[in-house]
């Protein structure tokens, strides 16, 4: 039995990047003997296998065999005598293609060194074809290094355009789509992941509604790097630039999260750059449809949205204070206002003054604390 680090974990390494997470293949062993050494199995398709102190994923060697329609149609085969170099072949890019012995010794049969240094994104094999979900790797790992001047090589585009037009993407499940597209989200140059997949006729298959060169170039301008790992935040930004009816097709399509769906509808409705977000009626309004008052964690969304499309951290700190002021409007107290008028409040009217004094509440706060 030989065990080899793989994939991410060694390409990051060399990159001098930050390894978060390790995965391994093991040669030359059997499910059996995995187990006999205390591995949990996972997975039904090919045997994948948890280490019992760390957690981490263990591989058996294995070769794959195109024999359906999609990412789903392969036979897999991991035996002992599956070599590192078979295992190998089947995977994305050259530079995911490089193991690492126990010894530090690098394995590196496809050239995935050289494509690093070229700062290249390259196939391994013609098999790129078989796995149309590569399409959108590509193109996501095409958006994480971005800002480390990697490129597609012609010949891996040449083969991510055929596999559109096959028609292949069809094949592809809703939710690994939208898995693709957050951890695109979550780089710094998200926008490249669209550019490319409209690059290679492969945006109007999933993304219908970005299959617009000027709404592209008009995110990549305003905003030409964002924070990493803040795909909600960024989904946000794209999600404002649609219209209604557009969002609402865009995640029914890839089954966005119910909670992602709503304040992609919000964002879309107090974007920043087309209202004053810090006019009173517009403010409590944007507060209303986002029912910050039972989800205080959104009005955080919408101040980091509004920080990401422009807002000054003076008008900020300026709608923080006003939100506070609504906030601390209670209905009991306004009930017991409108008991002292000679009024009395029930059902929805009691809702609707409750609005009234939180509205009125930001314009005195608004008004109090001019810029």
């Amino acid at each position: 039995m030989q065990i080899y680090l793989v994939g991410g974990a060694v390409r990051d390494s060399l990159l001098n990047k930050q390894v978060t997470e390790r995965d391994y293949v093991v040669v030359g062993a059997t499910a059996e003997e995995m187990l006999s050494q205390g591995f949990q199995q996972v997975g039904k398709d090919f045997p994948v296998f948890l280490h019992p102190q760390t957690g981490e994923e263990y591989a058996l060697a294995r070769t794959e065999r195109k024999q359906g329609v999609g990412y789903t149609g392969f036979s897999v085969h991991a035996a002992p005598d599956v070599t590192l170099e078979q295992d190998l072949l089947r995977r994305d890019l050259t530079i995911n293609a490089i193991a690492q012995a126990s010894d530090g010794q690098l394995i590196d049969p496809y050239g995935g060194r050289s494509d690093l240094a070229k700062r290249c994104l390259r196939h391994v094999s013609p098999a790129f074809v078989e796995d149309p979900l590569r399409v959108l790797r590509v193109a996501r790992f095409a958006a994480r290094f971005a800002k480390d001047g990697f490129y597609i090589a012609s010949e891996t585009l040449a083969l991510m355009q055929q596999i559109s037009a096959d028609g292949e993407l069809a094949s592809l499940a809703n939710e690994r789509v939208w898995h693709e597209t957050v951890k695109a989200l979550n780089t710094s140059r998200p926008w490249v992941y669209f550019s490319v997949l409209a690059n290679v006729d492969a945006l109007t298959q999933w993304y219908p509604e970005l299959a617009d060169d000027t709404l592209l170039q008009r995110l990549e301008a305003r905003y030409p790097e964002v924070p990493e790992q803040q795909s909600e935040q960024v989904f946000l930004l794209l999600m404002a630039e649609l219209t209604e009816t557009q969002i609402e097709q865009f995640c029914a399509r890839l089954r966005v999260p119910n909670e992602w769906r709503a304040l992609a509808l919000i964002a879309q409705r107090c974007h920043a750059q087309h209202h004053d977000v810090a006019a009173s009626d517009l403010f409590a309004n944007c507060l209303h449809q986002a029912d910050c008052w039972r989800c205080p964690e959104r009005w955080q969304k919408l101040r980091q949205l509004w920080q990401l499309q422009g807002v000054s951290e003076a008008t900020l700190e300026r709608l923080q204070r006003a939100y506070a002021a609504a906030v601390a409007v209670h209905a009991g107290e306004v009930i017991a206002a409108a008991a002292q008028r000679g009024e009395t409040l029930q059902g929805p009217a009691i809702g609707a003054a409750v609005s009234r004094a939180r509205a009125a509440a930001i314009s005195n706060a608004l008004e109090e604390d001019p810029e």
